[in-house]
This record gives C-alpha cells, sequence and structure tokens, in this order.
C-alpha cells in the first residue's frame, strides 16, 4: 500500500511529503491546539495608546499567538501539500469545536455554594463563543486560502521563490482571516465603534502579517529541516 500523498491534482508538478511519516503529526499536534489557546486569549480586547490624538492600537489578547498558526500552515503547505495541510485545519476545528462543547456544557452545570464566580466563568465563555465562532469562520477561510495560495504559486516556481510562496499565501489568508474574524468578533469583545473597528481591522491584518515576514528567516529553517529529513519528499530533477 503506498504512503497517502498530500499532493493535490492541480499541482502535479510541485512535489510533496507523504503524510505516513513522523514530522506530519508532531507539526499537526502543534499546529491544531493553536486555535482553541488563541481563542481563549481573543477574549479580552486589548488597547495600547493613545498613539495619535483618541487613537490606539486596538486588538485581543490572542494577537501574539494566532500568527505562529499560519507560520505552521506554511511549513505544512509548501512540504505536505493542499489536501495535507486542510486535513490539519479540519482537525484544528475540531479541538477548537470540542473546547467550546465543554466550556458550554461547564456553563451550563450547577456551580457549587463555595463557588462564587459563575457569572464571571459565564461571561468568559459566552464571549468565547463568539469568538470561537468568528475565528472558526475566519480561520477556515483564512488557511484555506494560505494553503491553496502557497500550493498553486508552487506549482509554477517548483523548489524557487519559496519567500514569494510565503508572502503571498500570507497577504491572502491574513487579509481574509482577519476581516471574517474582526467583522464578527468585535462586539464580543467591546468594539462597537466603526473607527475602532477599521482599527481593529487594519493592525490585525498588517500585525499578523509583519509578523510572519519577521519570522520567515524561521519558517526558511523548519522548512529546510523538515524537507532534508522526510524520506519522501524528493525535489523535482532530484533522483529518487
Amino acid at each position: 500500500m503506498e504512503p497517502v500523498s498530500g499532493q493535490a491534482p492541480a499541482t502535479a508538478g510541485a512535489t510533496f511529503a507523504s503524510i505516513s511519516t513522523a514530522y506530519y503529526p508532531t507539526i499537526v499536534a502543534i499546529f491544531a491546539p493553536l486555535l482553541l489557546i488563541s481563542n481563549i486569549c481573543a477574549t479580552k480586547g486589548v488597547a495600547f495608546g493613545p498613539v495619535v490624538g483618541e487613537w490606539s492600537i486596538i486588538t485581543d489578547g490572542g494577537f501574539f499567538l494566532f500568527p505562529l498558526a499560519y507560520v505552521l500552515g506554511d511549513v505544512l503547505s509548501e512540504v505536505y501539500g493542499f489536501k495535507a495541510t486542510r486535513r490539519a485545519i479540519y482537525l484544528g476545528f475540531a479541538i477548537a469545536s470540542i473546547g467550546a462543547l465543554a466550556f458550554w456544557l461547564t456553563m451550563l452545570l450547577p456551580a457549587a455554594d463555595f463557588y462564587p464566580n459563575q457569572a464571571a466563568f459565564e461571561t468568559v465563555v459566552q464571549a468565547f463563543l463568539q469568538v470561537l465562532l468568528a475565528s472558526l469562520a475566519g480561520y477556515l477561510v483564512g488557511q484555506t486560502l494560505n494553503a491553496f495560495v502557497l500550493v498553486r504559486i508552487k506549482a509554477f516556481t517548483k523548489e524557487k521563490h519559496l519567500w514569494a510562496r510565503l508572502i503571498g499565501s500570507t497577504v491572502v489568508g491574513e487579509f481574509a482571516d482577519t476581516l471574517v474574524f474582526c467583522l464578527i468578533a468585535a462586539g464580543a469583545i467591546g468594539i462597537t465603534d466603526t473607527n475602532d473597528l477599521i482599527t481593529f481591522v487594519a493592525i490585525g491584518f498588517v500585525y499578523k502579517t509583519a509578523v510572519e515576514i519577521l519570522l520567515m528567516p524561521i519558517t526558511y529553517r523548519v522548512i529546510a529541516y523538515v524537507k532534508a529529513r522526510e524520506p519522501s519528499y524528493q525535489p523535482a530533477g532530484q533522483p529518487g
């Protein structure tokens, strides 16, 4: 039986590794829970400033963690292809959904007499559920576009111009993700003003994109490390 490949039919000219080795599940084991963890952090609205007059940098508490999911998504897409990355995205979606169900059921359980924080817990969980809905919608759209664009560019560039694949997929994926997420989640973290919403979207997109670009040297090294150690990864033009 041949190993399952993450290669999409439309990208037959590009090279991808099979997913039947140790590196794929290890990366996915880190990638998938990031959605749940970042969503819990994102229930808190965060403001830095004011920067100019009444303007502040408006974001959420998950701002420092969520870009890492896109870095790992780039690694998965570059090494294993669109189908394998989509599988990891669905797994992250499932983990976040299980987490949401667990929090919701816990919220409904009767509080013990000695537990004084039921109201606070309900407030956090209700905000989390709205943020989770926003994040799941943005995550599915953004990560899918991120993987699709990277793999499509790789079909033309093969092993060359990795920077173009990483930046191009990041711009498309992060913009779609940030826009969808912010439009749905703004109310949950207390953003009701139009100017604050615009700032929330703009800062989120610029920040996440900038972080991924700054982390690109690390992404390069991780991708090179995994490619070199994946027996099933044979770049075009090499024997094997």
